[in-house]
């Protein structure tokens, strides 16, 4: 392993940027692979164009006989641009994409062939579902699932294939993907946003839930990544002792893009404006090697699309230029993790964004409205929010001091928290005259001014509002931006749905106004939500104990997290809003479970297996070195040999004593394994695998890690921090 560790940097520091070569501006090449509004025009009939549009924007079915009018067109234009093969591109349940590839080809006898995509084959498909998860939805000789093309997101090529976005059910209608939710949740908040906005607006006629993620990212050379055992198999390094230098001197951070990374990420947005993803901003991340890319806004169900496709380029393109790509949330100890920022608003099809003011006092209230109705429904699910982001891998980063903590809390900044404070004194009933304009000239008319010096964000905030935005910050970078989507939309559409019963009941049944309405409903969301803002700093144990008073969750791990996901409160939610059915709810709270357990046991195994197979037999032959040097000295110097190896020998009983605690850990932690893994109640093996398997980690990382600076370098097996995070 030392040979290998040795061999992995010297091929890493001999590499050279690839050379990228871009002849095209980049508004040229945007959407060139994509089956956008431009193409569509031109490949297809005015009437089978009119029909995806009619698709996309309505929801209206497609008929058979359009459909294979479509796709005819989409096949023209494919193998025009040199496509072979066809696959309709989803998103199961494992996090990752997947995707079957099929020829346009068929054999029509006496030795002939044709090119055939029909309507029917760009419609559905039937892929074997056997190995995805389903959480118990099917037993698993009924393997048939089916695919269904999701006209809202454009087909687009890559490489040779035309890949087809799609919805993923099992054969009895159940979703095994994360798209088909999202699509509901998408739907549900656009209905009940739409009729909100009509108190302000006659024209909005549809709202658009819109997302921007911002993706962080490692990269590391490809060698050394080769070299480190529990980089390969977890994702992240199990051990290694943090190097002298870090990120504390804060120079990495919005710093010079190294040439390597450079041309990787030039490459990389090369590809993404092929594709149609908009990507627009690069930069150095704050720990070492540690890098950012995020893309202009788009439709939340697009956006997640483009999120999950980039994910795979980047890994592909990483290839081409040495490099692995690290998603995992915290792949080193001791600097910052990676999230995956997600920058939610909603705009209308007039073209206001719901949460940004406007220039007159109706424009401000309609801000107001959704501002203060998403508080409050982030107040109502905080612990379905926290589930969301909730996994193995996030738990790391969760409460670092680069991430937030555990409990959601919502930051609106100082001057919008006293705007809050002037309308909770709002008149119970009816206002009168004087007190509607005061309100409207002196608190609602001065949110635009106010939001111009209002930039300053709270980076420990979960969920914070950024000007005319809301930003969940506790995303992870691994995860599907669709799981945290499908939440944020269903409880705002839940919300909005009751602030709309609420104040039409105001309207009819106590005579009041509109406005007057509004501003009651909205007084008294602001007091009920009071709890859930938080202007301070939430890594402070101050604000741990205020959160406890409060009455706001703290669930720090995964197994307790998740278990917002089939209360009560939460089956009844998407049962309303015809999200998912409680079969689904269920579903995919099994399946979290079981990826939690099975990557704390896979991390077990490996760390077990590196701590006795490369680290305490390197360790070992380094303690015979010194046993040889002792046994030199004695020979020597006779009976003051102690005197001169006194450090050699104590090397050799710190080193003595590691090990034992290694071994003895490691057997520990193998036999609570052991006793997890007997474990039928997937709810109750996550508990013990979380409770009694994971905190043995830290204790074997802390004896295999102060033996990283007692052996020597030479033949020490495993690629160092410091070689893994400066080796450019």
């Amino acid at each position: 392993m030392a040979t290998l560790r040795f061999q992995a940097l010297k091929e890493t520091l001999n590499r050279k940027p690839i050379k990228i070569e871009e002849t095209d501006r980049r508004s040229e090449l945007f959407g060139r692979n994509v089956f956008n509004e431009t193409v569509m025009r031109q490949f297809l009939t005015k009437e089978a164009y009119q029909s995806v549009r009619d698709a996309s924007l309505k929801g209206t079915k497609i008929s058979r006989g359009v459909a294979d009018h479509i796709s005819t067109g989409m096949k023209e234009w494919a193998i025009s641009k040199g496509v072979t093969h066809y696959t309709h591109w989803f998103q199961p349940l494992t996090g990752a994409t997947a995707e079957k590839h099929d020829a346009f080809f068929e054999t029509i006898g006496d030795g002939l062939a044709i090119e055939k995509f029909g309507g029917m084959q760009l419609v559905q498909q039937e892929p074997d579902a056997s190995s995805f998860p389903h959480g118990g939805i099917r037993n698993t000789f009924e393997a048939r699932g089916y695919t269904a093309w999701d006209p809202t997101s454009p087909a687009f090529i890559y490489g040779t294939t035309l890949c087809i976005p799609t919805v993923y059910v099992s054969y009895t209608g159940e979703a095994l993907d994360y798209k088909t939710p999202l699509l509901r949740a998408l739907q549900s908040v656009d209905s009940a946003a739409t009729a909100v906005c009509k108190y302000f607006d006659k024209n909005v006629t549809k709202v658009i839930a819109t997302l921007g993620w911002e993706q962080e990212y490692f990269l590391i050379d490809s060698a050394l990544y080769a070299s480190r055992p529990d980089l390969q198999l977890s994702g992240r390094t199990l051990l290694g002792h943090s190097p002298a230098k870090g990120q504390q001197l804060d120079d990495h951070y919005f710093g010079s893009i190294p040439s390597r990374a450079l041309a990787y990420m030039r490459d990389l947005e090369i590809e993404c404006m092929l594709l149609g993803i908009p990507v627009k901003t690069r930069h150095n991340e704050v720990a070492p090697n540690q890098f950012e890319l995020a893309p202009i806004f788009e439709e939340a169900n697009l956006a997640v699309d483009h999120n999950s496709l980039l994910m795979d380029l980047m890994d592909k393109i990483g290839e081409r230029h040495n490099f692995k790509v690290l998603f995992h949330e915290k792949p080193f100890a001791g600097i910052n993790g990676s999230g995956k920022h997600n920058n939610w608003s909603l705009s209308t099809d007039t073209g206001t964004n719901l949460l940004s003011p406007g220039s007159t006092p109706m424009k401000n209230l309609q801000f107001l409205t959704f501002f203060i109705n998403t508080i409050k429904a982030v107040h109502d699910y905080e612990e379905l929010l926290r589930a969301t982001i909730a996994s193995a891998s996030n738990d790391h980063r969760l409460g670092a001091n680069e991430a937030p903590p555990a409990i959601i809390s919502a930051f609106i900044g100082s001057q919008l928290t006293e705007v809050l404070n002037e309308l909770e004194k709002v008149t119970d009933g009816k206002l009168s005259p004087q007190e509607k304009t005061d309100l409207k000239l002196n608190v609602v008319g001065k949110i635009p001014e106010i939001l111009l010096d209002n930039t300053d964000r709270n980076r420990t905030s979960p969920f914070a509002f950024t000007g005319n935005k809301f930003e969940f910050r506790a995303v992870g970078s691994t995860a599907n931006c669709a799981n945290p989507m499908t939440v944020l939309n269903t409880i705002v559409a839940k919300q909005l749905k009751e602030f709309k019963k609420s104040v039409d009941a105001l309207v009819k049944d106590k005579k009041m106004k509109k406005d007057d309405a509004i501003f009651n409903i909205l007084r008294e969301y602001i007091k009920k939500s009071k709890k859930i803002r938080f202007e301070g700093d939430g890594y402070a144990d101050a604000w741990q104990d205020e959160a406890k008073k409060r009455g706001l969750s703290n669930n720090k791990t995964t197994p307790l997290a998740l278990k917002a996901k089939v209360s009560k409160q939460t089956i009844d939610l998407y049962k309303e809003m015809k999200v998912m059915n409680k079969r689904e709810v269920e579903a995919r709270y099994e399946i979290e479970l079981e990826d939690y357990s099975m990557r704390i046991q896979i991390e077990g195994r490996i760390l077990g297996d590196i701590a006795r197979n490369h680290v305490i037999p390197t360790t070992i032959r380094y303690q015979n070195v010194l046993i040889e040097n002792v046994r030199g000295l004695k020979e020597i110097f006779e009976k003051d040999f102690k005197k001169h190896s006194k450090e050699q020998i104590g090397i050799i009983e710190a080193i003595s004593g590691h090990i034992e605690h290694i071994n003895a850990d490691v057997n520990k932690m193998t036999d609570a394994r052991k006793k997890a893994n007997v474990i039928e109640d997937a709810e109750k093996r996550a508990i013990a695998y979380c409770d009694n398997v994971k905190p043995f980690f830290e204790e074997i990382r802390y004896h295999c890690d102060k033996l990283e600076l007692l052996v020597d370098d030479e033949i020490w097996p495993l690629t160092k921090y410091r070689e893994l995070l400066f080796t450019r």
